[in-house]
């Protein structure tokens, strides 16, 4: 019997919550439950390029090349919605807290200003140039080659810790300093400037400046990739966190795309609300969270996972077969599909609690004919996702 669940509940992948909307569509939500306790959010929006970007599953020929989401919204109407969504974050924010919007040369100027308006001029703290050699080389001007990432305060009782993101100088000589070895043995550096005599050891912590060169784009074959168009790397998310929260605090992501805010979240042991309209972004959050669960079950704590979505009627066909031994429930099945007839590309077993589902097992890469185990328990409930994000659920 088929039944229709809009949430469902991991043991592990968070702590952190992922909802399927558009994010203006969920702002007044969010503002009522979270407002004024968000520590971070990061934003990495559509940058008005005009463009479809896609996600790719799979690999070689049998890869599948599919629409994640639309940049194509003209400039006016972009930026009156980026100042909804702007506004509506200064309100999310704990007065500690922090904005970093990322962002490109073809609207870095509009978004500073409205920025400058609604956080406040006295409010900016950086603008950071992330600057990276991937893609193409153009002749017809200087290759762009960077990013943009305003970083905003929400009052002058910010959280910043630049030493979290500190890098040993290393044994390098830098800037005509005198290398030599002290009394300890130690290797250090010295420089006279304004008549004083500075000292530097090779342990000693580099700070970044605005400019960040040393965090390299995902290349194509980058282990980190997961087809999603768009991805950036963990690297630049854990500079962000590092500096501009603590352990056990909430940020958030409104686009989250590809999970990278939700990944290094996690990892830090920091809690996250993420959100994005794209099926796709689900998909690829929820397979990400769950691979790092034994990561993420370093660390002390809750460790759920909360997923929100609407309901889902696209027909689905489904044939198994259930046997119960002892204790436990073996279930196989051999025909899941739906009407629009795409691969599968997740699978899970478990419970269901009105509209909440409760997973017991999971598979990322499924392959019919699907074998699940779990503990056994009246009407186990198993939920198929295929690769256009269509989801349904059964109770067996």
């Amino acid at each position: 019997m088929r039944i229709r669940c809009t949430e469902e509940l991991h043991q592990n992948g968070g702590p952190g919550r992922f909802i399927h909307a558009r994010a203006e569509n969920v702002l007044d939500q969010l503002i009522d439950e979270y407002g004024g306790t968000v520590q971070l959010i990061y934003l990495d929006p559509p940058f008005g390029t005009g463009d479809t970007f896609h996600l790719r599953l799979g690999k070689g020929k049998k890869s599948l090349k599919l629409p994640a989401f639309e940049d194509r919204l003209e400039e006016g109407a972009y930026l009156e919605w980026m100042r909804g969504i702007l506004t509506a974050c200064r309100k999310l924010l704990s007065d500690s807290g922090s904005l970093y919007l990322h962002i490109d040369y073809r609207m870095s100027a509009q978004l500073r200003l409205m920025l400058d308006d609604i956080f406040g001029k006295t409010n900016f703290m950086n603008e950071i140039i992330w600057s990276y050699k991937s893609g193409g080389r153009s002749t017809r001007h200087f290759p762009r080659k960077h990013d943009t990432i305003l970083f905003y305060r929400k009052s002058a009782k910010v959280f910043f810790n630049i030493s979290a993101v500190g890098m040993p100088r290393g044994p390098e000589r830098r800037n005509h300093m005198k290398r030599f070895i002290d009394e300890d043995g130690r290797i250090c550096f010295t420089i006279r400037s304004g008549g004083k005599l500075y000292t530097y050891y090779e342990d000693t912590p580099i700070y970044p400046t605005d400019v960040w060169s040393d965090i390299e784009h995902l290349q194509q074959r980058d282990k980190e990739r997961v087809g999603y168009g768009t991805q950036k790397p963990e690297a630049l998310l854990r500079r962000i966190l590092l500096s501009s929260s603590r352990p056990g605090d909430l940020v958030m992501d409104l686009f989250s795309g590809s999970g990278t805010t939700a990944a290094a979240a996690s990892k830090l042991g920091r809690r996250f609300v993420a959100v994005d309209a794209s099926p796709f972004a689900l998909y690829t959050l929820r397979a990400r969270q769950l691979a790092c669960g034994s990561v993420l079950s370093l660390f002390e704590g809750e460790h759920d996972l909360r997923l929100s979505y609407a309901g889902d009627d696209t027909p689905a066909e489904l044939d198994y077969s259930v046997r119960h031994n002892g204790n436990r429930c073996r279930v196989q099945v051999t025909t899941a599909r739906f009407s629009t007839d795409y691969p599968l590309v997740y699978a899970a077993l478990g419970t269901a609690e009105g509209a909440c589902f409760h997973p017991q097992t999971v598979d990322c890469a499924p392959k019919l004919p699907l074998k699940f185990e779990m503990d056994n328990v009246p009407a186990p409930v198993l939920q198929i996702v295929d690769a256009l994000g269509h989801q349904a659920f059964f109770r067996l």
